[in-house]
């Protein structure tokens, strides 16, 4: 019954989308008030039936009712019931309609707090919003069905992937799909702006707390996901250049040019065209990220396996999305252009800079993803090859590093007119601290590593440009207002500075764990150590431990060294329901770095251990976390969450006042 309840609930869903897109578009239209009301109505009644859906699919993976054939496909009754709950998104019909919930989510907010904006505005992006919603929820109940039943019901279920059951995927594809369904509404801003014919910096206001929140969540899900990749794998590896890596790579550098951009359209009035178009081309790449995981086109260990008919359908809709879009942004934005001027060195051409650099490097990370698949196409399958690091390193990297050079230059360039000689000398302290840092990097890493000591350097200098922004504005009026100052910064301020420290953590983390990581390869037999990185790591246990649904070959290793004394624990797991075999690392992480230690095969009466030394890697994921909070605190800025001054009552004269 419960699932029969889902079902009727997705149905209905769909058809208020489509009368929320029928409302939307001819209310704004016409100007028709009752038509607009009724699509923000719409919205929240969608939302309420597209929620009730995933509710009752989540309580048929708890119960669990295996007469259900996802929940067959993908739950077992020895299975935990957190990671029962997680197999709720953990395939591709479960996934899809998480994917629908969040953009009814994103919907309903629009309808709910789009009220200080031009009524017609917020109706058409609630119109094209459904619009999408539609498209989705018709896939789902055409084609991809998560309340099939089975008959007769089996007595238990296949088990979800094993690579699956594990805290970091609990959260991490809900906080990737918050991040690429966020960007719809940037896309169905941008279009009902087109519609319009009208984006002024009212609507560039509105629109960066979209962006901001899709990006940070986004931000959020790689740097989960990169850790999960980490410790889960077993490979000692935080980023594989995996195909499905990728896609949620691309909308994250298009999402980053675009805040930018909206950045200048709200303060200076311009870049009104890229700003519309980046709205498009970023959501776009959200769909195409869909379409690579559900179209059978790659094998990844992130990928759903599915048959290709259904991925033709995605990718025949983000054609079509993408398509209407960009035909509406040929006609309209010609005639949207702005009059801003600035001169060559400036904050708007800093950002603008920025962008070409962002938008570059997502052209390689597309070129390099779908490149093989192109080819594949047009061989009909006879030929294949595979992109890896290498291509990265020479076409991505050289992007990267002068992207990361002009990033602290940014906040320092004053609006519409500066001079290079004037900017400089606002960032002498942070030159000079990443010109130290150049030569501690230089005799740290060794000259040899170039990209390795340029990407560090240029860490020091984010992480460096950031605290000199906030001191240069602490500062200003003598040091008796320090306090006042601080606390008066805007959260905006503190996000922007955060989010570059940030981004300076990871590269300086990614720059020394590049350069500087080892490895050891050591076969143990309890009682016998390995000397590794300055280490003693003695195998002191080797025994047979009994999961809830799998069995783990666990082995013990007590780590001695200089102000070094503890256990790190390494498993190799066996689910028997699905006869799969993964790792669970042990790690020991600490500021500086990262013992990682892998369990491998039984060899006669010893124990493969595979162990790596990897210097400053948690400032990978720390800093991802640091740039995530830093978008997170900019939704606190009242300025951001107003899309226009409050109308204010017309002050009293003197003779009417009382």
């Amino acid at each position: 019954m419960i699932a029969e309840i889902g079902h009727l609930a997705l149905i209905l869903a769909f058809l208020l989308a489509l009368v929320q897109a029928a409302m939307g578009l001819s209310g704004g239209a016409r100007r028709d008030s009752r038509l607009m009301a009724g699509a923000r109505a719409s919205a929240l009644f969608q939302l309420l039936f597209v929620a009730m859906a995933f509710v009752a699919l989540a309580i048929c993976y708890l119960i669990p009712d295996f007469s259900v054939a996802l929940v067959q496909q993908h739950s077992h009754s020895t299975q935990p019931w957190p990671y029962r709950l997680a197999a709720t998104w953990g395939s591709h019909e479960g996934s899809l309609l998480l994917w629908v919930l969040i953009l009814a989510i994103y919907g309903a907010a629009a309808a709910l707090f789009g009220r200080r904006l031009r009524p017609t505005l917020v109706s058409r992006m609630l119109g094209v919003q459904a619009l999408i919603a539609a498209a989705f929820l018709g896939f789902a109940l055409f084609t991809s069905n998560p309340f099939l039943r089975l008959h007769p019901a089996p007595l238990d279920g296949a088990e979800l992937n094993p690579l699956l059951q594990d805290p970091g995927l609990v959260l991490h594809p809900p906080l990737l799909y918050l991040g690429y369904v966020g960007f719809s509404a940037a896309f169905s801003l941008a279009a009902a702006a087109l519609i319009e014919g009208r984006a002024d910096m009212a609507f560039a206001r509105w629109l960066r707390p979209w962006i901001i929140a899709a990006w940070s969540a986004l931000t959020l899900g790689i740097a989960l996901g990169s850790w999960w990749a980490y410790y889960e794998l077993g490979w000692g590896g935080w980023w594989f250049w995996d195909p499905v890596e990728n896609a949620s790579l691309m909308p994250w550098l298009a999402g980053t040019a675009l805040l930018h951009s909206a950045i200048v359209l709200e303060k200076r009035g311009a870049l009104i065209s890229w700003t519309l178009l980046l709205s498009i081309l970023t959501f776009s790449l959200s769909l195409l990220g869909t379409f690579l995981v559900r179209s059978g086109v790659l094998t990844s260990v992130h990928a759903f396996a599915v048959d290709p008919a259904r991925g033709t359908a995605i990718l025949g809709f983000t054609v079509l999305a993408t398509g209407a879009a960009l035909a509406l942004y040929g006609w309209r934005a010609p005639s949207m252009q702005t009059g801003a001027v600035f001169s060559p060195v400036s904050r708007e051409a800093g950002l603008a800079l920025n962008n070409l650099f962002l938008m570059a490097a997502t052209a390689t990370v597309f070129l390099g993803t779908f490149y093989p698949v192109f080819v594949e196409v047009l061989s009909q399958g006879q030929d294949r090859i595979s992109v890896g690091p290498p291509y990265y390193a020479i076409t991505f990297v050289p992007l990267v590093l002068p992207l990361l050079a002009i990033v602290a230059y940014g906040p320092m360039l004053n609006w519409k007119r500066d001079s290079l000689k004037a900017v400089t000398g606002r960032l002498k302290w942070p030159l000079l601290i990443a010109a130290l840092a150049l030569v501690v990097a230089i005799f740290t890493l060794g000259p040899s590593h170039v990209l390795q000591i340029l990407g560090a350097t240029l860490g020091v200098w984010l992480i460096a440009g950031s605290a000199w922004v906030l001191v240069r504005r602490w500062t200003a009026a003598g040091r008796d207002e320090i306090g006042w100052r601080i606390r008066k910064t805007p959260p905006a301020v503190w996000a922007l500075c955060l989010a570059h420290a940030g981004l300076g953590m990871t590269a300086l983390g990614i720059a020394s764990v590049t350069a500087l990581e080892t490895e050891t390869v050591a076969t143990l037999t309890p009682g016998q150590s390995v000397d590794f990185a300055g280490r003693r790591m003695t195998l002191t246990g080797a025994e047979i431990v009994e999961g809830p649904n799998y069995r783990a070959e666990r082995v013990i290793l007590h780590a001695t060294g200089p102000g070094v004394n503890r256990e790190i624990i390494s498993e190799r797991r066996f689910y028997p329901v699905t006869g799969t075999w993964t790792t669970e690392a042990g790690i020991d992480l600490t500021p500086l770095g990262a013992y990682y230690v892998s369990v491998g095969e039984r060899r006669g009466d010893g124990v493969v251990i595979r162990a790596w030394n990897h210097p400053m890697v948690g400032w990978i994921w720390w800093g991802g976390l640091v740039m995530a909070f830093g978008g997170a605190l900019s939704l606190a800025d009242r300025r951001l969450r107003l899309a226009a001054p409050a109308p204010r009552a017309p002050a009293k004269t003197a003779e009417a006042a009382p």
